[in-house]
């Protein structure tokens, strides 16, 4: 518990474990030091007794993550830069949101890790995975869309409930304009998935993405290449859907087979198609919002989990597009 007045805080820090505290504090105090930073604070610590001081609303922000953040290294969490910056991002708010409103908090095992939610938004994301075979992920970068979307994509190959998992993102042209980069269909496709690459290396290791590319359990292909196909038991991953036309959004959600699950990520406010063609994300979402089996999670500034300015530089675009508007 937390005895807090204008300018101090004393908190006990329970269970005490040294193992715990260790992974709390971090190396030279490193986690600490970043939760000073981000509330305005300094932050003493002794053992399992925490003391904070600075501005009374301050103390209790801080306080409010410290215990939070305690009590995820008594589950086994490892605490990250991007999981102390989102518990900073979530006691920041006036009316910060828990993660799960029914207690439930929803989580991803693959072969490397298992994958935690940071924020409701994320949580409700992992739920709607779940329970249904199409998912929206709306929202700016940073806030873990893509991410989760491959995890789940992975327990879901690992667990035999998918026989492959296909990973489409496409650059704007969607096929048309692949003429103007350079190297064979694989080396065009894959500087635009990169951060699907990444995830997969990080939840598999690199040397079995590279087995599952061989056998072709896991497939990279621009959206151009799917027309007249019918994917089965296939998990598929589109990312950047903001930029697809309408032809093309309802040309891949017709591609689902029996068994398949599909995912389909991206920011309707960063659409690189030229100004008179509509984006087939946002007229998707208007067609389909109240269509049953399909999910919808919107992200937003509060879930981002990059650097902390990211957070601030989406608000200011977000408020500055407001006026313009």
């Amino acid at each position: 518990m937390a005895s807090v007045n204008k300018s101090l805080a004393q908190l006990e820090l329970e269970p005490a474990s040294t193992k715990n505290l260790k992974s709390f504090v971090g190396e030279l105090n490193g986690n600490l030091k970043i939760l000073e930073k981000g509330f305005g604070v300094k932050i003493f610590q002794n053992g399992n007794k925490v003391s904070i001081s600075g501005e009374s609303d301050s103390i209790q922000k801080a306080s409010n993550a410290i215990q939070h953040l305690y009590a995820s290294t008594t589950r086994g969490v490892d605490l990250s830069k991007e999981i102390i910056q989102m518990a900073i991002n979530s006691n920041t708010e006036l009316n910060p949101e828990p993660i799960s409103q029914d207690g439930k908090e929803h989580s991803i095992k693959a072969p490397k890790k298992v994958i935690k939610p940071r924020s409701k938004n994320q949580n409700d994301y992992l739920n709607n995975m779940s329970k249904f075979e199409v998912n929206f992920g709306v929202g700016p970068a940073g806030t873990g869309k893509t991410y989760l979307a491959v995890a789940k994509a992975v327990e879901m190959l690992v667990a035999e409930k998918v026989k492959k998992i296909i990973l489409i993102r496409p650059a704007v042209e969607a096929g048309e304009k692949l003429g103007f980069l350079p190297g064979d269909l694989s080396q065009k496709v894959d500087p635009y998935l990169r951060p699907l690459y990444d995830a997969l290396y990080e939840m598999l290791g690199f040397e079995q993405v590279i087995r599952l590319l061989e056998k072709e359990i896991l497939e990279v292909a621009p959206l151009a290449y799917l027309r007249g196909r019918t994917l089965n038991n296939a998990f598929i991953i589109m990312d950047e859907s903001q930029n697809t036309t309408v032809d093309q959004m309802k040309m891949f959600l017709t591609r689902m087979g029996f068994g398949s699950h599909a995912i389909i990520n991206g920011d309707i406010t960063q659409i690189d198609l030229p100004k008179n063609i509509e984006s087939g994300l946002g007229h998707s979402i208007r067609v389909l919002k109240d269509v049953e089996g399909i999910g919808f999670t919107v992200f937003s500034s509060r879930d981002v989990v990059r650097h902390p300015l990211v957070r601030k530089i989406v608000d200011a675009y977000d408020q500055f597009d407001q006026k313009k508007n």
